[in-house]
C-alpha cells in the first residue's frame, strides 16, 4: 500500500494508507459515528466538498450497490478510516468500495487512528484537512491558503426541474442537495414528484398546482443563502402542506423568525435518541446538521417544538401552529437507517392528500 498523510489546519498530521483515487484533496473533515450505510454516507449531497472519517472500525464490507446510491455522483472530497475491507459475500455488490472511489477520483486514506482523531475533532472543532503525499510545508502552507466555498447549495442543487411521476398527489421538491431516499419514500405513495432547483420562483410552484411541498436536506450553511428562498416559504406554507428536512428544517424555520446556533458537536450518525414531545416515543434516525433551532428565539414565533435531541437537548423538530407546515433536521427516509422515522413522509401525505380531497394510498 501506498503511504499518504491526513493533514488538519492546526498542523496536526496523521499517517496512514493510500486507497481509492491517488489525488490530493483539500476540504472541510467531519466525522461519522455510523457503524453502517458508509455508501449512502458518501454519496449524500450534504457531504458537498467535505472530507467524512468513519469511526466505525472497518468500512467495505459489503462493498457497492448503485440501488443504495443517494445521488449519481458523489461530491464528497476524502474519505477517511480506520480499515477498508475489499472482501464481500454481499449478493447485491457491483464494485468494491476502493473500485468506486477510483471511478470517481476521490481519494482515501486508511489505517488511520480514527478514535484518536475523533476526539481531536471534539475539541478542535471542524476544521479545513487534505489529503497528501508530503506533509511537508508547502501543503500547509496550500492548506492554509485553500477557502471553503459557500455555495455548496448552488453546486449541489439540480440545474434544471425534472419528474419523478406517480399517479397519486402532486408534490413539488425544492432541491437543496436532494437525497434519493426522500425521493423513494414519496414514491411509497405513489407521489406525482416534480423536483425543482434551489431558487425556483414562485409562479414555477404555482404553475405546477401542487398538493405539497418538501423543502429538501442539502450542504452549507443555511445563513448564506438569499432572503428570497425565506420570503417563498413564507409564501408558500399559507397554501400547500410543507415538508422541511434537514437544511429545509433550518430554513423553514429561519422563515419563521427563529435562530439558528452552530452546535458545538455537529450531529453525524444514528446514536442520538430523538424525543417525539407530544407522544414521548422514543425513535433513533439517521443525522448530518451542524445547527440547531435556538430554542429562546421561539417564544416570539408561530412554532412549536416536536422533536428533542436526548443527548444535547438541541430541537430536532418543529411545527406551525396555524398552517400545515413541518420539519425534522433529521432524515426520516432511512437511507442508511434506521427506520423508525418514516412515519413523517405518512403524517406529511395525510395532509397532502386532506388537502387534495382524496384517499392516502
Amino acid at each position: 500500500m501506498t503511504q499518504r498523510y491526513l493533514i488538519l489546519q492546526d498542523q496536526t498530521v496523521f499517517k496512514g494508507e493510500a486507497f481509492g483515487s491517488p489525488a490530493t484533496t483539500f476540504g472541510e473533515i467531519v466525522f461519522n459515528t455510523a457503524m453502517s450505510g458508509y455508501q449512502e454516507i458518501i454519496t449524500n449531497p450534504i457531504y458537498h466538498n467535505q472530507i467524512v472519517m468513519f469511526t466505525t472500525p472497518t468500512i467495505g464490507a459489503t462493498g457497492i450497490n448503485h440501488r443504495a446510491d443517494e445521488a449519481i455522483v458523489p461530491t464528497i472530497k476524502g474519505v477517511v478510516a480506520r480499515e477498508i475491507s475489499d472482501v464481500s459475500t454481499n449478493r447485491l455488490q457491483q464494485m468494491s468500495l476502493d473500485s468506486f472511489l477510483r471511478r470517481h477520483n476521490i481519494p482515501g486514506i486508511s489505517q488511520i487512528d480514527t478514535r484518536a482523531l475523533a476526539r481531536h475533532l471534539r475539541k478542535t472543532g471542524t476544521q479545513k484537512a487534505s489529503i497528501v503525499d508530503v506533509p511537508d510545508d508547502h501543503a500547509f502552507d496550500q492548506l492554509r491558503a485553500m477557502v471553503l466555498p459557500t455555495n455548496q447549495v448552488a453546486q449541489a442543487s439540480t440545474p434544471k426541474p425534472y419528474a419523478n411521476p406517480g399517479r397519486g398527489a402532486d408534490v413539488v421538491i425544492l432541491d437543496f442537495g436532494l437525497k434519493n431516499g426522500i425521493l423513494r419514500s414519496l414514491r411509497d405513495y405513489d407521489a406525482n414528484i416534480t423536483v425543482l432547483p434551489y431558487d425556483a420562483t414562485l409562479e414555477q410552484i404555482v404553475n405546477l398546482d401542487p398538493d405539497g411541498i418538501v423543502l429538501s436536506s442539502g450542504p452549507g450553511n443555511p445563513l448564506k443563502l438569499n432572503e428570497s428562498i425565506l420570503k417563498l416559504i413564507r409564501m408558500v406554507q399559507t397554501e400547500m402542506p410543507l415538508l422541511g428536512i434537514g437544511l429545509g428544517h433550518e430554513l423553514f424555520a429561519l422563515a419563521n423568525g427563529a435562530e439558528l446556533e452552530p452546535l458545538t458537536f455537529e450531529h453525524h450518525g444514528m446514536n442520538h435518541p430523538i424525543r417525539e414531545q407530544i407522544t414521548g416515543e422514543i425513535i433513533f434516525a439517521n443525522q448530518g446538521s451542524g445547527y440547531a433551532v435556538n430554542r429562546e428565539s421561539l417564544k416570539e414565533t408561530e412554532l412549536m417544538v416536536t422533536h428533542l435531541d436526548l443527548m444535547d437537548k438541541s430541537i430536532l423538530g418543529i411545527r406551525h401552529r396555524d398552517y400545515p407546515a413541518f420539519s425534522v433536521q433529521f432524515f426520516p427516509d432511512g437511507a442508511p437507517g434506521p427506520y423508525e422515522a418514516t412515519d413523517i413522509f405518512a403524517e406529511f401525505m395525510e395532509m397532502v392528500t386532506a388537502r387534495k380531497g382524496g384517499n392516502l394510498r
